[in-house]
């Protein structure tokens, strides 16, 4: 493995439906055709990062059907190194997504092949790794595994905690970056908490997403206000991941926190301005960089 970033965690074929408005318990309601497109938060992160020229590798698992084909095609293309991607005996996951006409929407995950991570799957991958970049759409056991091998080994550990989970202690003190939402930072440290509270639980930094209003970054002694640019979003499945590979992608380039959540929150505006998760990701060249 000698790839600056290294992303563990889930791919997932998406599902995707647009419908007027979600429904209720027991409500049948008619939605537009399916598209199918890769997504998965570990594949989104890696091919946000591959594509703005990132040397990314992706350690997870896809079942032996189409979907796990459609979703190696999709990395491969844009650059990412699937040879840590195995095949399990299990499904490719799969999200089933719905997305109303504001462009906001709502995921229902089958983990599939992604139940699969074991602790052992991570032992051994991170030599010449810059960043190790994880979420939660995998087993617990081999994230918290992996954070603790990739801190002994000097890497730099970014944890993007959705959707939101109970970490241990020394899990979270073994964090470079916490990446969350607004929503899973109420959750972490009370709704209405001031975000330096986040460090209290042990990350040596936070990243708080905040949607249109951008982010904001937590630092020893210091808090930062990133503004987004101003987009139409029509879909905004996946942004929050391609926030997330962009902020690894820019620090494994030596970028400070902030000026990486800059680049981040103008990758992950330009992502809501196109439909799916990864189809919508931009390259460098498309940020004018």
């Amino acid at each position: 493995m000698n790839s600056d970033v290294l992303v563990v965690g889930s791919a997932n074929a998406d599902l995707v439906v647009a419908v007027d408005r979600r429904p209720g318990g027991g409500e049948t309601v008619l939605g537009g055709d399916t598209v199918l497109s890769p997504g998965g938060k570990g594949a989104n992160t890696a091919v946000a990062a591959g594509r703005l020229g990132a040397d990314v590798a992706l350690l997870g698992a896809v079942g032996d059907d189409p979907y796990g084909r459609l979703l190696l095609d999709s990395l491969r293309a844009a650059g990412v190194d699937t040879g840590l991607v195995r095949t399990s005996d299990r499904p490719t996951g799969i999200a089933y997504i719905t997305v109303t006409p504001d462009g906001e929407n709502s995921i229902l995950v089958s983990p599939g092949a992604n139940s699969s991570l074991e602790p052992a799957d991570v032992d051994a991958v991170f030599d010449g790794v810059e960043v190790v970049v994880l979420s939660l759409e995998v087993p617990l056991p081999a994230v918290e595994h992996a954070v603790a091998r990739a801190a002994e080994k000097g890497v730099r550990v970014l944890l993007n905690l959705s959707p939101a989970a109970k970490l241990s202690p020394e899990t979270l003190a073994r964090l470079d970056v916490l990446l969350v939402n607004e929503h899973e930072a109420a959750w972490l440290a009370g709704p209405g908490a001031d975000f330096r509270k986040l460090l209290d639980l042990g990350p040596r930094a936070a990243v708080v997403t905040l949607g249109a209003a951008g982010a904001v970054v937590v630092e020893a002694g210091s808090v930062s206000r990133v503004e987004s640019p101003e987009v139409e979003a029509v879909d905004t499945t996946g942004a929050g991941d391609a926030f997330a590979g962009a902020l690894a992608a820019s620090l494994a380039d030596g970028a400070d926190l902030v000026a990486a959540a800059k680049r981040a929150v103008r990758v992950a505006a330009f992502s809501v301005t196109r439909h799916g998760a990864q189809p919508s990701y931009p390259t460098a060249a498309d940020l004018g960089e």
